[in-house]
């Protein structure tokens, strides 16, 4: 069974309720526990419980025995937390005594080195890292070093500690290559190349400057320079057109962008008495860039006068290229603006008037929405074409190559898209999901255990609990600790036993975490294994007579409502998400005062909050969306995310439109995964519950909007 991508980075994902949360945490609201790794062990019924020694000396490793019963550092993390949270320096430095030798022996050493990274040296990290090595405190310390020093361009101390950051993000992956790059190791600097050179979306501050570095890069070549410039001059980014366009030896001007930036009409009004040079076709695009992002409109117009113009001069202004970006400047632009204005074909006209061989992914993932939203078939393959050799190769392009080489006269053609859907349904995702039924398949939850919890073995379940890692995560979870200290531990836990193909424990820590009603860590290991499959794990069923009676009350599919409920919180009844929404189906508080308004209720907060009225209130407004969205459940699930009003701008003005083609038009790139996610889950959920339907029948036709 294909799994969930993770969107957050292991050593960092906190629970559903902090996901905006900063990366540092906070510990303020932290409250003093005396509970010991024995009494949570006791409370999992696990007789014996690791624990771990440090042992110091010339090596300074962190060495692990297999009795962790007699450890009771936990007792004191609480109070160390708080220590580190005011600034305690002195207290750290006793609590470091006090738990020496514990399981969490590095966390009052981490809390105090962090309280000021920058004026840590190298060494003092690397040493860190030495003694207690593979814990996720010694990964983060050294990444977090690594941010730290590369903001502050002290590139030799992050060279030093690069080696030993294993699971990076995006921003340390940045930090890494600029101290390569700022230290003659080009070769190592560009291995970050693909992510940031031409990316146009927002990225980290490190990775914008990685980026704008690398422009001197010796293996940078003048090829790579004018495909960012073009993208550069689209976004409008002037530090970067300067220093790119100045290295190509066509410079130019702040004042010229200035000048542009103010008033673009201005410039098109003399740029057919301009000379036809190189210069003047970088400014050309940068004018149709700023035209088009006040009106995408105007600047349509704008770039069609231009090319008529143009076309009837003995001498060109416009070269090929320049035509062919500016309208790969307004297609870009167009989708930018569906929501707004609907969806239009133009774009898709935009798309296929700039074809050439120079697309970055934003771009042809543009083309080939707009493409696949209007069934232009042909442009789909030419989208998709576009994109670099390993992302053609992911689920979400090959179902839609599939589809579009299913509509083909070619016969051959026809037959590759079978052996696509063949090979799509071996998985049990959206897609996987989606392919089966093109080829007659029909997903069957008894045949990944159904219901049924897998059988651990006594050996197993002692392992889980030897296994430092998932030790601490236990053991946090069970004292009153943020749980993000928990979900942090065990995403690292997780990691390290897939890493080490420890399929056996993985699933040994899930049951456990499973029994003790931590669901949302048995989905997480689960979805984060290539090769376990267990549904009762990963789409467990809590609250089931709630959920089905509330769910038929509103007339809705209890499958569907646990598809809604696994997505929203995973099941956390105390999620809360940063705009406020709360329970497990993540109920807003003025969306719960219109609900209980309709329901003859008083409102009150914390009733709407807890687990049986936030199903019943969450469940009433799935089925009230349902019936203003046409009984659609696409547009429903589209409108629980983002609004019914948004869900009913994505319909099309005519005709109706196949599910899937809606979905993979939906402009926000949060609900668009949030629709395919909840239609899986449903579907899988329906089997599970014995009234399986298949996931194209469930999501039907989306009708024209009204």
């Amino acid at each position: 069974m294909t799994k969930l991508r993770v969107a957050h980075s292991i050593k960092d994902e906190e629970s559903i309720s902090q996901k905006h949360a900063s990366k540092r945490i906070t510990v303020g609201t932290l409250r003093l526990s005396a509970l010991s790794v024995a009494t949570a062990v006791s409370a999992l019924g696990v007789s014996q419980v690791a624990c771990a020694e440090l042992t110091w000396g010339d090596e300074e490793s962190y060495q692990q025995e297999s009795n962790y019963q007699q450890d009771s550092s936990i007792d004191s993390f609480m109070a160390a937390a708080i220590a580190a949270d005011r600034g305690d320096v002195s207290a750290l430095y006793n609590y470091e005594q006090v738990m020496s030798g514990g399981l969490f022996a590095m966390y009052p050493t981490y809390w105090r080195m962090n309280l000021d990274l920058n004026s840590q040296s190298s060494a003092a990290v690397s040493q860190f890292v030495r003694q207690y090595p593979d814990t996720v405190m010694a990964e983060k310390l050294v990444a977090d070093f690594a941010e730290t020093k590369a903001g502050s361009n002290d590139y030799a101390s992050v060279r030093q500690v690069a080696n030993l950051i294993t699971n990076a993000d995006a921003s340390e992956r940045c930090a890494v290559a600029l101290g390569f790059n700022n230290g003659g190791d080009t070769m190592r600097a560009m291995a970050a190349k693909s992510d940031v050179w031409l990316t146009t979306k927002k990225q980290p501050a490190l990775c914008d400057q990685l980026a704008m570095e690398m422009n001197n890069n010796a293996l940078i070549s003048n090829q790579d320079r004018a495909a960012r410039l073009k993208r550069m001059l689209r976004k409008g980014k002037t530090g970067d057109i300067m220093a790119l366009s100045s290295r190509l030896g066509t410079p130019i001007a702040y004042s010229a962008l200035s000048e542009i930036q103010l008033n673009p009409s201005s410039f098109f009004s003399r740029f057919g008495r301009e000379p036809a040079s190189q210069t003047n076709q970088y400014l050309y695009m940068y004018a149709i860039g700023r035209m088009a992002d006040k009106s995408y409109r105007e600047a349509a117009l704008q770039l069609d006068f231009d090319i008529k113009q143009d076309n009837q001069r003995a001498v060109k202004l416009l070269n090929d290229e320049t035509r062919r970006y500016a309208y790969r400047t307004l297609g870009v632009q167009r989708m930018n603006h569906n929501t707004d204005d609907g969806f239009n074909a133009e774009a898709v006209d935009w798309f296929r008037n700039s074809l050439d061989n120079d697309f970055n992914f934003e771009e042809a993932e543009d083309y080939a929405m707009a493409a696949i939203r209007f069934g232009r078939w042909d442009d789909v393959v030419e989208a998709i074409s576009k994109m670099d050799g390993e992302t053609q190769k992911e689920a979400q392009w090959q179902y839609w190559l599939a589809r579009a080489y299913e509509q083909s006269s070619d016969s051959s053609k026809r037959n590759t898209s079978k052996k696509m859907y063949q090979n799509l349904a071996k998985s049990n995702d959206y897609y996987g999901l989606m392919a089966k039924d093109k080829i007659g398949q029909r997903f069957d939850a008894s045949r990944l255990g159904g219901s049924n919890l897998p059988n651990v073995s006594t050996a197993d379940r002692a392992r889980v609990m030897q296994d430092a890692n998932f030790a601490r995560a236990f053991a946090l979870y069970n004292s009153e600790a943020s749980r993000a200290y928990a979900n942090r531990e065990w995403n690292w836990a997780v990691k390290q036993a897939r890493d080490n193909r420890d399929d056996n424990l993985i699933i040994a820590a899930a049951r456990q975490a499973y029994d003790m009603g931590w669901l949302d860590r048995a989905i997480y290991a689960v979805d984060n294994t290539d090769r376990v499959d267990s549904l009762a794990l990963s789409h467990p069923m809590p609250h089931q007579s709630a959920v089905v009676r509330y769910s038929e009350s509103a007339g809705i599919d209890p499958a569907w409502a646990y598809g809604i409920m696994r997505q929203e919180s995973r099941f956390v009844s105390s999620a809360r998400s940063n705009v406020g929404a709360s329970g497990l189906m993540q109920v807003m508080p003025d969306t719960a005062k219109y609900i209980a308004r309709n329901l003859g209720e008083t409102y009150s907060a914390s009733r709407a909050n807890s687990g049986d009225t936030n199903i019943r209130y969450g469940t009433w407004y799935m089925g009230d969306i349902l019936g203003k969205l046409n009984y659609q459940p696409v547009l429903a699930t589209a409108g629980y995310n983002a609004g019914p009003n948004n869900a009913k701008r994505w319909q099309p003005v005519y005709g109706s439109l196949a599910a899937d083609q809606y979905v993979e038009s939906i402009a926000f790139p949060e609900t668009r995964n949030y629709v395919k996610h909840v239609m899986e889950n449903a579907t899988i959920y329906s089997s599970l519950l014995g009234r399986g339907q298949p996931i194209t029948q469930r999501m039907g036709t989306v009708p024209a909007g009204f």
